[in-house]
């Protein structure tokens, strides 16, 4: 067995079990190792009785998918290890396909999958990099600088050489920010079109969601200063503390502002507060990619935007 398949779940009675199925049914060899984000919803029940008996790690809070990662990868012993969402169902040559491709490509530490909907509409075969420093998901194949962390397969010495999973990001950018840290590190990300998976997208995170714009927002401003040239990192934060402070007078002028949660005020300066309270961490963490990098900054980030 070369992969040890990830599989967070937080209250995943649902779906987990058509997600265990389809890892059972894959064609090639592997472990399982099922990490509950303490879910209390009888989770903890199906995985239990399911009958390809994963390993199982209860974590006694919910840690989000980043946290339940970092929790779990110690425990990897395999030359790769899967992220697989509870949510989604790989077809049965997903994992055969994504160990080909490693193996054919031994300069690529992670290999992104095709995630679609039921209905067969592609949802991401890798993320991109834009010119502000957004990760966004890519469904041509065409400019993929990072995996999508819903179904990939990574290098596992790889990814602790890069310095793990960054587990405080709780969930969303912990894919995107550690494709940054792989290319620092002179590695590159394939994606494999061929690996299929269906995804019930946000099946737990709710999308649009409050949360879900607080943890996008904050963890794109926190990826950017632990991996990015610092004029970008300086001015991304600082196009989003002006954008901050602009809205309020948008709106007292009767001009038209978005409706979406990250375009209200509040929870701007929630995330402000957050990233100021955490300027330090970053800092050192900051240091501690600088340390581990092969490449420099402005060159990955170059290559992921030609021309700027």
């Amino acid at each position: 067995m070369r992969t040890t398949v990830l599989v967070v779940t937080w209250r995943g009675r649902e779906h987990v079990e058509a997600c265990l199925d389809a890892v059972a049914a894959q064609t090639r060899p592997h472990r399982i190792l099922v990490v509950d984000n303490a879910s209390d919803d009888g989770t903890a029940g199906l995985l239990a009785a399911h009958p390809s008996r994963p390993a199982v790690r209860r974590l006694p809070v919910n840690a989000g998918y980043a946290g339940a990662l970092a929790a779990a990868l110690p425990q990897v012993g395999t030359e790769f290890v899967a992220w697989l969402n509870d949510d989604a169902v790989p077809a049965p040559d997903w994992l055969a396909r994504l160990e080909d491709a490693l193996e054919a490509d031994p300069a690529a530490a992670a290999a992104s999958a095709l995630l679609e909907s039921a209905a067969g509409e592609p949802i991401s075969v890798g993320v991109g990099l834009t010119a502000d420093g957004h990760g966004a998901d890519r469904t041509d194949g065409a400019g993929v600088f990072g995996f999508c962390g819903g179904a990939a397969l990574l290098r596992t010495a790889e990814l602790a050489a890069a310095g793990g999973v960054p587990a405080r990001f709780f969930c969303y950018y912990e894919d995107t920010d550690t494709s940054w840290r792989l290319r620092l590190r002179g590695r590159t990300v394939v994606s494999v079109p061929g690996a299929r998976v269906v995804h019930r997208h946000g099946a737990s995170s709710r999308p649009g969601s409050r949360e879900f714009h607080r943890w996008n927002e904050r963890n794109r401003l926190y990826m950017l200063l632990r991996c990015a040239p610092a004029g970008v990192a300086l001015r991304e934060c600082a196009r989003f503390a002006a954008l901050t402070a602009v809205l309020p007078l948008r709106r007292l002028l009767g001009r038209p502002v978005p409706t979406s949660w990250n375009f209200r005020t509040r929870l701007r300066l929630q995330v402000l507060a957050e990233v100021l309270v955490r300027l330090v961490p970053l800092a050192r963490e900051r240091r501690a990619v600088t340390g581990r990098a092969t490449v420099g900054r402005s060159a990955v980030w170059r290559s992921a935007n030609p021309g700027r």
